[in-house]
């Protein structure tokens, strides 16, 4: 009956005089969306550099093959027309693709890149998700699997590892028809970008505290777990940092980020985004992993002395609230 009825106010329609041109100009748009390994390590410190940053719509159209015996093509345009309505407004009703997933879990550090490259990405697909925040000293959390590394994702009982993996697979089973067009800027974000991050939140004692902040708030830690993790953590980071910034040849590290700020902004040749008018998993990779940045100090910084500010205020805008589910406790 509602696809009945839907036909009737197509046809309906279809006889007004403004119909066909708004129907071609009105085109219903839908979120049918689009969006590294990180193992730098340094064996004389438990918190080595892995302590952080580890890690169909249905095409639906409608063809008719029977033309009218009488005024055969005025009346095909019309049904044709009703037609192309209907499959609109069905079209508009199917749920996202993203729903076919029924139980995903995140295993994550609140402040890794790679997990909020993850985060991103289903964020932007509105996929459910639950977070279970891992204690980085003793990673009690993921005991149970043989990948002592974050993220790891659970879809529906299979295990995901690796956060391009991740993206790889989900996107896959999104847009199984879709591939990806923007490899080599993803490829860059792990290879490059999150190498310029570390010695730069990590810059002095104040700022490695300042991104150790979150530790106090995250996860089903006790109080000593809590302090052990800010400030041991903070510590450690800030000496592991000092190595990766001499591992990656980096003699300023904020002329570093701002740098890659500003390669990535060229990259965008003057569009909102890499992908055109709706995000790559480029644009995603690279939102994702400065998002835990962003409101930090080394984050204000790059804003205010980049022109990366306008994208990623887009990008804020185009991911739009988090779809992480909260459990009742």
């Amino acid at each position: 009956m509602k696809r009945f009825s839907g036909l009737n106010r197509a046809i309906f329609r279809a006889t007004q005089p403004a119909a066909a041109s708004s129907i071609s100009a009105n085109p219903t748009h839908h979120r049918i969306l689009q969006t590294a390994p990180y193992s730098s390590s340094s064996s004389s410190s438990p918190f080595n550099s892995r302590f952080l940053w580890h890690h169909e719509i249905v095409n639906h159209s409608t063809h008719w093959s029977r033309s009218a015996a009488a005024n055969g093509v005025a009346g095909t345009m019309l049904f044709s027309v009703a037609a192309s309505t209907l499959a609109e407004e069905v079209h508009a009703k199917e749920l996202p693709p993203a729903k076919k997933f029924n139980d995903v879990v995140l295993y994550q550090y609140e402040a890794c890149p790679f997990c909020n490259k993850v985060k991103a990405f289903l964020d932007y697909y509105d996929i459910p998700y639950k977070v279970v925040e891992v204690n980085p000293i003793n990673k009690k959390e993921i005991k149970w699997s043989d990948y002592k590394k974050v993220p790891i994702l659970m879809v529906d009982g299979e295990q995901m590892v690796d956060s391009s993996e991740i993206i790889d697979k989900l996107f896959l089973k999104i847009h199984p028809e879709n591939p990806d067009s923007s490899l080599e800027w993803r490829r860059w974000v792990d290879n490059h970008l999150v190498h310029v991050l570390s010695p730069n939140i990590y810059r002095s004692p104040s700022e490695a505290l300042e991104s150790f902040d979150y530790i106090t708030t995250q996860g089903n830690f006790s109080f000593m777990e809590r302090i052990t993790a800010k400030y041991a953590g903070a510590a450690a980071m800030y000496f592991v940092s000092k190595k990766l910034k001499k591992r990656h040849n980096i003699t300023d590290e904020r002329a570093a980020l701002y740098e890659a700020a500003e390669k990535w902004v060229d990259a965008l040749n003057g569009q909102k985004f890499l992908g055109g008018s709706k995000p790559s998993l480029a644009d995603l990779a690279v939102f994702g992993v400065l998002r835990p940045i962003r409101y930090l100090k080394s984050g204000r910084d790059m804003v205010e002395h980049t022109r990366i500010g306008e994208w990623y205020s887009r990008m804020e805008s185009e991911v739009g609230e988090s779809s992480r589910v909260m459990e009742q406790k």
